[in-house]
């Protein structure tokens, strides 16, 4: 999700809600306590140089169950932040703490923000050797469409 389209959801919404992967909530008195611009520079295992960068919000629970942020706070929190950083429009990250620090992408279901897991990947495929994975094909379904192609006014000859 686009910063742009962040805001866009925040701006409609009057309760804030995040959802973990495993589909718990998280705590409803959770606190913004950091809210950045995250650049990666980095070599792949291909030799390419990339930069990649991210709109990044670390949520936080603490004892205090007194305060809860809303979605109009945490907008002017964004707004400050685009101000101050020169934030553009990148994706959103959101860090979570769970067993360790979690970095997740951000998905929106119409009432909730949902926290994706994030997975790691090779961006160099073609220069390291990996293979590219094949699709599977049942055998049983290959001969179902080679024997209707090749009878008689199947039309695949015409």
């Amino acid at each position: 999700m686009k910063l742009s389209d962040f805001k866009k959801e925040l701006s409609v919404l009057d309760t804030l809600t995040f959802v973990q992967p495993n589909g718990k909530d998280v705590p409803l008195h959770f606190h913004i306590t950091e809210a950045g611009l995250t650049t990666k520079h980095f070599i792949d295992c291909g030799g390419t140089i990339r930069e990649e960068k991210v709109v990044n919000f670390q949520l936080w629970e603490a004892n205090d169950f007194d305060h809860r942020l809303s979605a109009k706070k945490l907008s002017g929190i964004i707004e400050l932040s685009e101000k101050t950083l020169n934030i553009g429009d990148f994706d959103v990250e959101i860090e979570y703490q769970t067993e360790t620090i979690g970095r997740y992408g951000l998905n929106f279901d119409g009432k909730n923000f949902i926290l994706v897991a994030k997975k790691t990947d090779c961006l160099a495929k073609e220069n390291c050797g990996v293979p590219v994975e094949k699709q599977k094909v049942n055998l049983s379904d290959l001969q179902k469409v080679e024997s209707s192609c090749f009878t008689p006014n199947s039309g695949c000859c015409n």
